[in-house]
């Protein structure tokens, strides 16, 4: 089943191949804050020390947003469009706990059962970094837990349950490229839907952690292309060296048409100097594929149809490729514990 009229066929395959093809379809992904995230390890804010730009030398430190903070809540996304249209092993897939192996959401992103057998993700994200510096894109607030009558003392006594963590503004901006591997049409829809529809990430993202995904563009290649760091220290240097002022001026925050604008031309000027094959559909030339996969994900009847050709295909590759190894390494594994000595 074809859903696609705006992307060339021949750019996906026709179903899951067990060995790498080499082909390659890169989400191209800015990640902005609405709220205030914690993307945090040990109690502290994730940061790294590196170069600004590739222009600009100076040393800075950034805001960084590590790989599994990002890709945990879009594959829980798929997951609860699974589980509510119950397509697939829906009820036996416990994240974490017990994958099914079966569901596009284990074979697209992976999973690891011990002896139960495992699959490498076919989604690869790698740590993104916020544009501005890290001094100029997080608060430290103080938080409290005040009691039933709102304040922080009750007969006299002063509650000591008061805290103060730091939190990620709003408007700070995180490039990221996700990439596919060996895409078919369904599974590119299925990990481009969930990349759209997921809302939140990092720590407490019942109250916040708001976090909008804009896409400017999809690359398909050959190869991997761009890190997440070198894109953004080319947007950094762009935006810096903007004239007729440059657009970074800490504390204000970044203008979200400006990063845009910035990040496009970043993009293509980094591809063009690639040495893969590639096929860039980017700003207006991706604008009629955003279009039409808008129309298939709002669409109950059509999504269901590509969460069920998704699911299709993944469990016809599960039960050529993942379950009988995982059933012949369990057969070996008894086979040499009841072997006589």
């Amino acid at each position: 089943m074809n859903f696609l009229k705006t992307v060339d066929a021949k750019l996906f395959h026709t179903e899951i191949p067990a060995k790498p093809m080499g082909k390659y379809a890169h989400f191209i992904t800015i990640r902005v804050t609405e709220s205030y995230p914690l993307f945090q390890t040990d109690g502290e804010l994730n940061k790294a020390r590196v170069r600004a730009g590739i222009q600009s030398k100076e040393t800075i430190s950034r805001l960084a947003l590590f790989k599994r903070k990002q890709s945990t809540p879009e594959r829980l996304t798929g997951r609860e469009l699974l589980r509510n249209y119950q397509i697939g092993d829906w009820e036996k897939c416990d994240y974490n706990v017990d994958f099914s192996k079966t569901t596009p959401d284990c074979i697209l992103y992976g999973f690891a059962i011990g002896d139960s057998g495992s699959e490498k993700s076919k989604v690869v994200v790698d740590t993104a970094y916020s544009i501005t510096p890290f001094d100029d894109s997080h608060l430290n607030f103080t938080l409290n837990a005040p009691f039933e009558n709102g304040t922080m003392s009750r007969q006299g006594e002063v509650t000591s349950r008061i805290n103060s963590q730091d939190h990620i503004l709003p408007q700070v901006f995180f490039p990221s490229i996700v990439t596919l591997k060996d895409p078919t049409e369904a599974g590119f829809l299925y990990v481009f839907n969930n990349i759209l529809r997921t809302r939140h990430y990092g720590a407490q993202t019942t109250r916040t952690g708001r976090v909008r995904n804009e896409l400017i563009g999809v690359v398909f290649a050959d190869g991997e292309i761009v890190s997440n760091l070198l894109w953004t220290q080319k947007i950094y240097d762009l935006m810096s060296s903007a004239k007729p002022k440059p657009q970074i001026n800490p504390p204000d925050p970044l203008d979200e048409d400006e990063v845009r604008t910035a990040a496009t031309r970043a993009i293509i000027e980094l591809m063009a100097q690639e040495y893969i094959s590639h096929t860039d559909l980017i700003d207006e030339s991706f604008t009629p594929l955003l279009n039409e996969v808008k129309s298939i994900t709002s669409d109950e009847t059509k999504l269901k149809a590509m969460l069920n050709q998704a699911n299709a295909e993944s469990s016809a590759y599960a039960k050529k490729y993942v379950l009988k190894q995982a059933e012949k390494g369990k057969k070996g594994k008894k086979a040499a514990v009841t072997e006589p000595v």
